[in-house]
């Protein structure tokens, strides 16, 4: 949930399982809320999770990365990492096809709605929280 409006994502548990358990416990306990997209970079990506702001902070603890063969595409959600094995509370979506960051990040999630919302984004526009609804899909 953002000012500018909502963006919702589908999460790929079976892909990036500790990915996205960290993620939906820090968003369950109010941890993005009130955070701001400290990096946008247009055409690229939208960064959001860091609690301080400049690009270098997180939860106080590292996840392993779980790399996988999904594309970085328009809407494709990330782990920010500084290193390899360094994610933690940090994610970005991509803007655009970014095949540079293919195999090198977590992709975790992807944008199902929303769209619109993300290249009207601007640096340190706010989160106003980030609100899980699990929904099971049978295959």
């Amino acid at each position: 949930q953002t000012a500018k409006g909502n963006i919702t994502i589908e999460l790929y548990g079976a892909d990036a399982p500790l990915t996205v358990d960290n993620f939906l416990t820090l968003a369950k306990r109010g941890f993005y809320k009130g955070l701001n997209f400290h990096r946008v970079v247009p055409a690229f990506v939208v960064q959001d999770g860091d609690p301080r702001g400049d690009g270098r902070g997180g939860p106080g603890y590292d996840i392993r990365d779980e790399l996988d063969r999904r594309r970085y595409v328009r809407g494709t959600v990330g782990m920010a990492l500084d290193g390899p094995n360094t994610g933690g509370s940090q994610y970005f979506i991509a803007l655009g096809t970014e095949p540079h960051l293919d195999g090198h990040y977590t992709a975790f999630a992807r944008v199902t709605a929303g769209d619109a919302v993300l290249d009207q984004i601007v640096q340190w526009d706010g989160i106003d929280n980030i609100v899980p609804l699990l929904r099971v899909v049978t295959p």
